[in-house]
């Protein structure tokens, strides 16, 4: 008996172990629920009182994620009651000026809590909604929106009180009165005594009503625009705010044909490039002078400016009409500590420039301290970033030099410093709570790398404070004596890490997310490396090498346009960097490259696409295929490209305008006609079909498929409220009507823009394999 009972241990031990090992990888393996790999922490931040850190996982293994935390110096994680849970401050709200209390929303209500003795008070409970919480300029009252509306709660009495009025549409008012009825009036009661005193005395009393009635805000009308922004002033006596008017553009609509109801359903999405934009003025409403007037633009430099790309014109009318100002959006005022300095960013709607300006509520005048031109696109990491240092120094980020850097401005003196400099990017910047020194996140170390720095505030040297190889997501604790961060690298995915806040000092990690099965395989540590352009640039490049290579490669082109993927660090393209693995140990090589307009390598990077996509971000990746005939002996002849959103518009430009160079694509979810994307991506890069026609017929695949050789694949769900189902269907019919017969579609019917069935993943990559397979043998 004993004998039996080890003989099943041991059999069942087995089992498990067996269980646990993933053995060959098969599309159906790698595509399944994201589960399997374990669940990464997220949402990682500090408690008010910087006791413990809190933090989204889901070690379990359940249908969602579980809130956790850990109270340093313990490393366990603990799993955080719901009665603990529902009982935490929101966190998203803002401090006041010595960092003693916290102001929140939560479920449409405002509270105020008290980091020293943990609690909080609940200022609202409403039906309606109240949010954007905010300390009045000497912190005896609490600001809030409600409806649209400024209210303040007076911390001392409880009072509350109604500071605007704004009302939709348009004041009532009498019609106005004929000579005619205006002579008979004064007729009237210049010829009956008694008529005229009982009118004075009907005057009298409704003067006496009026001025015993208690002092109301202004009733604001707002015709058929939206309030947005409403801010009072610190000292209490202007009310700035932005009225938004929603366009009239026609919205496109995008079928579901999969409903519970039976039915098609239309789904309403977005409008389309080109389109007439929502237009936002800001507003000061002076509360002692009972007016409002608008913030204008005209003290902007360059605000007249026509974009470059505008050709001249020999209309002897249009050369005689005024130049107009540009449209602009105002995004603030941000206010100093002391209450007397507004700060402004005022990007033009065709983002061609930003500007900082001061503003003088008193008067509306604006000052502008620094303009930002650029004839592609203003962009980078922290163009929307602006900050007080101290009641006379703001600070900024710009891309001047090429490379977004940190930037301070003395308001007295009317100079500006630059804090950092370098062919690198400061993607992240924050304000230490001394207003010492800035908390900074750049590349500095590598374009594939984020590493976190303490930086002096008159600039200088930056301290880097930590070390790891790979990404740094950082969460500086509360006295700032403590990071808690994720950190992950090329091979090994996020996870959470704790150390003090010093240079070189140990970590420690609090989380171990992986399953025993995702651990069994070992994961590729591609190599970052560069290729060389055909114009002399450096193309930061992943490699995967195969042990035997088969003499075929496939290059992977990385969505978003303005995203980086040839990095260091765990990718969100984690099937596609599995599937990669697949396919190495079959003996393909793969690449995937960071080509034009990828982020992390300054200004004329991001904007080497601009007019022309499929230009150089294509020739980047077709001088990749011959590097990789060149390096590593590929056959000329056997290179596949794919990848989804932009990575499929690239494939398809690819397979239809250089013949010979590739011969499978897999064109994933792809654009095929810019003109039929949005307005807030495309016209950065194309400007709008009918002012740049020419950009958007060679950036557009659908005008150039008649080139289409080799084998194509494309893939679309139906229900993509992003690149929508139409475009792949415009380009089908588009390849029927050429005679096309290389070309396949598969279509996913419940899927929108990013997949989430596995089931939908486990299809398209089989094909995607099968297309390689097939055609790079």
């Amino acid at each position: 008996m004993k004998g039996r009972i080890l003989t099943l241990s041991l059999f069942l031990f087995a089992c498990v172990t067996q269980a646990q090992v993933l053995g060959e990888l098969t599309v159906d393996k790698i595509m399944r629920d994201p589960k399997w790999i374990g669940t990464a922490p997220t949402n990682v931040r500090w408690s008010l009182d910087g006791k413990s850190i809190y933090f989204n996982w889901n070690p379990e293994n359940a249908t969602s994620d579980s809130l956790y935390k850990v109270v340093p110096p313990a490393k366990t994680p603990q799993k955080v009651s719901k009665q603990e849970r529902m009982s935490l401050p929101s966190p998203f709200g803002t401090y006041n000026k010595t960092y003693t209390k916290f102001l929140y929303e939560k479920n449409g209500d405002i509270f105020l809590h008290d980091i020293a003795t943990n609690k909080a008070t609940q200022i609202t409970k409403t039906s309606v909604r109240e949010s954007s919480p905010a300390f009045s300029g000497d912190e005896k009252k609490i600001l809030y929106t409600e409806d649209q509306n400024i209210y303040s709660w007076e911390i001392g009495s409880g009072l509350v009180e109604q500071l605007t009025d704004f009302k939709k549409g348009k004041k009532n008012s009498p019609p106005p009165t004929s000579e005619q009825d205006k002579w008979l009036r004064q007729d009237q009661l210049a010829t009956l005594a008694i008529l005229k005193e009982r009118d004075d005395k009907q005057k009298a009393g409704r003067a006496i009503q009026k001025s015993e009635q208690p002092k109301r805000p202004k009733e604001i009308y707002t015709e058929d625009k939206n309030v947005e922004q409403a801010r009072l002033s610190p000292d209490g006596k202007y009310v700035t705010f932005r009225l938004t008017k929603s366009s009239t553009t026609k919205s496109t609509i995008v079928p579901n044909y999969v409903t519970t109801s039976g039915y098609t359903e239309d789904i309403s999405a977005r409008t389309k490039v080109g389109g007439i934009l929502n237009t936002a003025e800001l507003y000061v409403y002076d509360i002692a002078r009972d007016t409002v007037l608008q913030v204008k633009t005209d003290a902007l430099p360059g605000i007249q400016d026509k974009p470059a790309f505008v050709q001249p014109t020999d209309d002897k009318n249009a050369k005689d009409k005024k130049p107009s100002n540009r449209t602009v959006t105002m995004f603030g005022p941000i206010w100093s500590d002391d209450g007397k300095q507004a700060a402004l960013i005022i990007r033009a709607s065709d983002n061609k420039d930003r500007w900082i300006a001061l503003l003088n509520v008193a008067t509306q005048e604006l000052t502008s301290i620094d303009r930002l031109h650029d004839d592609a696109w203003v962009g980078g990491p922290g163009s929307f970033s602006l900050g007080w240092i101290n009641n006379a120094q703001l600070w900024f980020v710009s891309e001047e030099t090429g490379y977004s850097h940190l930037y301070s401005y003395d308001i007295n003196s009317k100079s500006k410093k630059a804090l950092t400099s370098g062919k690198y990017e400061v993607q992240q910047v924050d304000l230490a709570r001394s207003k010492k020194h800035f908390y900074i996140t750049t590349n500095e170390v590598h374009p594939g790398e984020k590493q976190f720095y303490k930086l002096p505030i008159l600039g200088g040297a930056a301290e880097r404070i930590t070390s790891l190889t790979g990404a740094h997501e950082v969460e500086v604790s509360p006295d700032e004596k403590k990071l808690a961060f994720r950190y992950s690298y090329s091979n090994k995915p996020w996870e959470l890490f704790v150390m003090d806040n010093k240079a070189g000092a140990p970590s420690q990690q609090l989380t171990n997310s992986l399953t025993a099965e995702f651990n069994s395989y070992k994961w590729r540590d591609p190599l970052v490396t560069t290729v060389k352009a055909r114009d002399g640039a450096d193309i930061y490049t992943r490699l995967f090498k195969p042990e035997k290579p088969n003499g075929a490669a496939v290059i992977f082109v990385h969505g978003a346009g303005y995203l980086q993927n040839a990095h260091k660090w765990w990718s969100s393209y984690f099937r596609e960097y599995m599937f990669h693995n697949l396919l190495v140990d079959k003996g393909y090589t793969v690449i995937d490259m960071d080509y034009r307009a990828s982020a992390g390598y300054g200004r004329d990077w991001r904007t080497g696409i601009y007019q022309f996509m499929g230009g150089k971000d294509l020739t980047d990746h077709v001088d990749g295929a011959a590097w990789l005939v060149k390096e590593h002996g590929i056959d000329p002849k056997r290179i596949g490209i794919y990848g989804g959103s932009y990575g499929g518009f690239i494939t398809l430009m690819g397979m239809f305008t250089t013949p010979g160079v590739f011969a499978a694509g897999a064109a994933l979810r792809p654009v095929t006609d810019w003109a039929h994307y949005n307005h807030g991506y495309t016209a950065n890069i194309l400007n709008t079909p009918v002012l740049d026609s020419t950009a958007y017929a060679k950036s557009s695949p659908i005008y150039h498929a008649e080139g289409l050789q080799g084998a194509l694949l494309m893939c679309h769900g139906m229900v993509d409220v992003n690149v929508h189902f139409q475009d792949v269907v415009r380009l089908s019919q588009r390849l029927i009507e050429l005679k096309k017969e290389n070309w396949e579609l598969a279509v996913y019917p419940m899927e929108d823009h990013g997949f989430v069935e596995p089931s939908s993943w486990m299809d398209e990559y089989k094909r995607i394999l099968k297309l390689f397979d097939e055609n790079l043998k």
